[in-house]
This record gives C-alpha cells, sequence and structure tokens, in this order.
C-alpha cells in the first residue's frame, strides 16, 4: 500500500502555495493526490489511512470548489530523507495525530457500552436491556471484534449477565500483530492471551497496550493506532465493557457484519422493558434506596441498577451501573448526553 508516498507528494505540492493562482494550483494538487490513491487502491483495502485520505480529498474538492477533471501537480522531486518534514514522519499508528494533520481537525468520538443484565447502550445513544443468552457481537468491524458471552443471573431467571467477553484487535501492518483479550468472571488478566502487554514488534507496536486500573476489578486497553479506548470491569458476578472509539472506525463494517449490539442494539424479539422489572429477590424499594446512595439521578443507569438489584438479588449491581456511569463520563465526547431519561 503506497498511501504515504501519495500522502508526502501532495504535502510537498501544497507547502508553498502563494499568489493568485493558489486555488487552481491547490485542485491541481488535490487531482493528483486523487489519481495517486486510486493507483494503489487494490494494495489499500482495509487500511485506515488510505480511507481517511480518500474521504479527505472528496471533502477538500468540495470546499475548494475543484472538478474532478483537469490538469495535476507536475511530479515534483522528493526531498532528502534527513530533511524530510511529510507524512511519513509523522507517527501513524497514532490516529488522533494523523487525523490532525490530515483534516485540521480532530476526530469525533462514539461510545458504548454493556453492563448488568444486560444492558446496551449504543453508539447512537439508544438504550436497551436484552434477554440475550449465549454469545453475541458487540463490535464486528474492520478493525475490532468483540463478542460478549452470557449466561443466567440465577437458576430459572429470565435475566441475564455477561459471564465472558472476547475483544479481537485486528492485525493492522505497520502498527500491530492481532492480539486476543479475553476476560470471564474472576479471571480479568493484566495481559493479552499470548502474555503480552502491547501490540508486538512492530514499530507502531507501543499503540496498543493494556494496563491494570484495579486489580480482579477494572482493565484498560488503549488502541492509539485506532483511536479507540476500551474499559472492561468486573462488578459482583458480572462484566462490563465500554468504549470510546473514533467515529471512522466504529462504521467500517459492511453489510454483511450487521449483526452488533453497539451499532443497532438488542434485536426487538430480545428487549425486556425495565418498568416489568419489580418482582424480584429484593423488594422495589430496597433497591432503589441502594441505587440512590451510589446513583443520585434517576436516569437509565438509575433505572437499570434497581431493575439488576431485584431481579438478581445482588446489592453488587450497583457497582455495575455506576462503573458505566464513570466510563460514560470520560468517554462521552458529549457531556450533555451522559443522562438518558427514558
Amino acid at each position: 500500500c503506497k498511501i504515504l508516498r501519495c500522502n508526502s507528494e501532495y504535502v510537498a505540492a501544497t507547502l508553498n502555495l502563494r499568489g493568485s493562482n493558489r486555488n487552481a494550483a491547490y485542485c491541481n494538487a488535490l487531482r493528483s493526490y486523487s489519481h495517486c490513491t486510486r493507483k494503489t487502491a487494490r494494495t489499500c483495502r482495509g487500511d485506515l489511512a488510505y480511507h481517511s485520505a480518500v474521504h479527505g480529498i472528496e471533502d477538500l474538492m468540495i470546499q475548494n470548489n475543484c472538478s474532478k477533471e483537469g490538469p495535476t501537480s507536475p511530479p515534483r522531486p522528493r526531498p532528502p530523507a534527513p530533511d524530510h518534514q511529510g507524512f511519513e514522519s509523522l507517527d501513524i499508528c497514532n490516529y488522533e495525530k494523523s487525523f490532525l494533520y490530515k483534516h485540521g481537525q480532530p476526530p469525533s468520538y462514539q461510545h458504548c457500552a454493556a453492563f448488568g443484565d444486560p444492558h446496551i447502550r449504543t453508539f447512537h445513544d439508544d438504550f436497551h436491556t436484552c434477554r440475550v443468552e449465549g454469545s453475541w457481537p458487540l463490535l464486528d468491524n474492520d478493525y475490532l471484534f468483540v463478542q460478549a458471552t452470557s449466561s443466567p443471573v440465577a437458576k430459572g431467571s429470565n435475566a441475564t449477565v455477561t459471564s465472558k467477553l472476547t475483544i479481537i484487535f485486528k492485525n493492522m501492518k505497520e502498527c500491530i500483530d492481532q492480539k486476543v483479550y479475553q476476560a470471564e468472571i474472576d479471571s480479568l488478566p493484566a495481559a493479552f492471551e499470548d502474555g503480552s502487554v502491547n501490540g508486538g514488534e512492530r514499530p507502531g507496536g507501543s499503540s496498543l497496550a493494556i494496563r491494570e486500573r484495579s486489580p480482579g476489578r477494572h482493565v484498560e486497553i488503549r488502541a492509539e493506532y485506532i483511536g479507540t479506548t476500551i474499559a472492561v470491569r468486573q462488578a459482583g458476578r458480572q462484566l462490563s465493557f465500554s468504549i470510546r472509539a473514533a467515529e471512522e472506525v466504529a462504521r467500517a463494517f459492511t453489510e454483511e457484519q450487521d449483526l452488533q449490539l453497539c451499532v443497532g442494539g438488542c434485536p426487538r424479539s430480545q428487549r425486556i422493558s425495565r418498568s416489568e422489572c419489580c418482582r424480584g429477590r429484593v423488594a422495589a424499594e430496597t433497591a432503589r434506596a441502594l441505587c440512590k446512595e451510589m446513583l443520585p439521578v434517576e436516569d437509565v443507569y438509575f433505572q437499570s441498577c434497581v431493575f439488576d438489584v431485584v431481579t438478581s438479588g445482588d446489592a453488587n449491581f450497583t457497582m455495575a451501573a455506576h462503573g458505566a456511569l464513570e466510563d460514560a463520563r470520560v468517554f462521552l465526547p458529549n457531556a450533555e448526553k451522559l443522562h438518558i431519561f427514558q
């Protein structure tokens, strides 16, 4: 994939544009850039830098009223390597920096979470309580695969909890080897399955890193190369998952990858009404009092907490909802969307 060469040629062509014909020269440079990306399209499938460049060119051509047909920039001699300040000198395994460099603004982010019964907060801020049992994909895109396995919260109960999480960080040529993280109840390792704590031996290996925030309770995985941070927690006898992902990464999937709870929520047939909760092992008023201590705002996190404590009889579920709310506070790009009321 020759996208880095296209990037640096474009940077070189636009570095010193001045004068009255600046706009025409800029359009020529954009057409050359576009031509260069088309030539390397076949070998760049699935490359984040490539797809980002293609969308960026389209936007810039519209903003500058450039026609798709017309003259292109003459090829420039490439500057000698030591003085080269183009795109290749930038760390391409730092998504935020390279996005800022190409688009002149930071990327947009989205947040998703699964916790408790499980309750799903989707990337679009929809909120569902699900009956799902067995294994379901939370995410399935070009860069990440996340699967949650649910089992009944108690014998004979309709309610389920996440008992296992599998997260696959897909191989990204310049940055990381494929890495798999697996967590189960009472086993929240601070390492990937192969025992490593980063993305491997490649030049950008450090752009994927795992660290323990609280032993056996809270692990954080940072994937800088795709602008993504994941939190995995255990509270009581359940696991929870939260993610902050670059919008471009969250949307990088095909029609075949259509079942993703983070994208579409749980299927209609698997949704439970939280208002039906209040027959269970703990009286609703007791549950409300327990949840109110941790969650003073009566939003969906509070409602979810009451539902979980009533159906499970386990006061530890207050920690699940509280942890999910704390993650949302950190991960949500827009603080005004923290509390959802239904």
